[in-house]
């Protein structure tokens, strides 16, 4: 049990980070949009 404890944390942080890695390919961002502030965005 206390193996679990330790491989099961590491297994979902694995998860979500691959996920974050799927999202980026399957939405890639505007190049201009990761120096742009926010507020551009939005127009004011």
């Amino acid at each position: 049990m206390a193996l679990l404890a330790v491989l099961l944390p590491l297994l979902m942080l694995g998860v979500v980070l691959a996920l974050g890695r799927y999202e980026d390919l399957l939405l890639p961002r505007d190049p201009d949009e990761a120096d742009r502030p926010e507020g551009a965005a939005l127009g004011h």
